[in-house]
């Protein structure tokens, strides 16, 4: 990460996971997994190879994209997130954000300089913003203050989120009974708390695990087996990986260790 001419070493941690149970589709007479094919109508599966890219224009017309046609497009990855803007805490739109990570610095060496823009950001109730790229692509990022890290938040562009005036525009306009209105507030206002995410459960994934659970103390279960093997498709690339790619300079300069050894998760090195 980089401020002006300060560079800071970092690693970038995925601050959320997924915890929702993964269903799959299974044919229940032959008790074998359902598979997807690629396919072209009248002609059946077809190769990868003979695979490519398209942009639809119409209904019935493409723009072809061929793989070395996209590859040459692709952003270098300068391995760095400048900080080239700041803003307000309140001026970016929630419909902006899209995934947080936490940031730390990647050993003691870069400690210091990552405290103070910590505590800089801290005190002015700035945002920073810059560009990073990420898979060829360039990403829009923030960063802010998050206990004693920083967060970073992926963001969409501006052409990325909708505008809400077509939705909102059928609204009918009326006048409100004043009454109406206070006595909503005071129900709002007995109700109001400071938020706190462990107040409030998903009772559906709760009801399937419950439900998953008792099927398999009853020995409810089938094997699910195939003559075929998983067809593997396109691999996926992990953000975090991307992340690391784009933001590591732990090439340059020397090779830094982290001051602490973090269990369970790969460190993303980056400056």
């Amino acid at each position: 990460m980089r401020l002006s001419l300060v560079s800071i070493g970092v690693e970038i941690f995925s601050a959320t996971e997924n915890r929702r149970l993964s269903l799959h589709q299974v044919h229940k007479p032959t008790g074998k997994r359902v598979r997807y094919e690629k396919i072209v109508p009248d002609l059946g599966p077809v190769k990868n190879e003979d695979i490519v890219k398209g942009f639809e224009l119409d209904d019935d017309r493409y723009v072809l994209l061929e793989p070395e046609e996209l590859e040459d497009i692709k952003l270098e990855s300068k391995r760095t997130l400048d900080l080239v803007q700041f803003a307000d805490y309140d001026d970016i739109d929630p419909r902006y954000f899209e995934k947080p990570y936490y940031m730390v610095p990647d050993s003691d060496l870069s400690a210091e300089g990552f405290r103070v823009i910590h505590r800089a950001l801290k005190e002015s109730r700035k945002i920073g913003l810059g560009q990073m790229v990420l898979r060829g692509a360039e990403q829009l990022v923030a960063v802010k203050p998050c206990g004693d890290g920083l967060l970073l938040e992926t963001l969409r562009y501006a052409d990325e989120v909708r505008a809400s005036d077509s939705y909102f525009e059928d609204i009918p306009e009326m006048k409100l009974d004043k009454e109406m209105v206070d006595l909503a507030k005071e129900l709002i206002e007995r109700k109001s708390a400071k938020f706190d995410a462990t107040a409030f459960t998903d009772r559906y994934a709760d009801a399937l695990r419950d439900l998953v659970e008792e099927k398999r103390k009853g020995k409810q279960t089938v094997e699910v087996s195939g003559d075929d093997a998983p067809r593997k498709g396109g691999q996926v690339v992990d953000l975090m990986e991307a992340l690391k790619k784009s933001l590591n300079n732990g090439k340059s300069g020397g090779a830094r260790k982290s001051a602490k050894s973090r269990s369970g998760s790969k460190s993303r090195k980056a400056s």
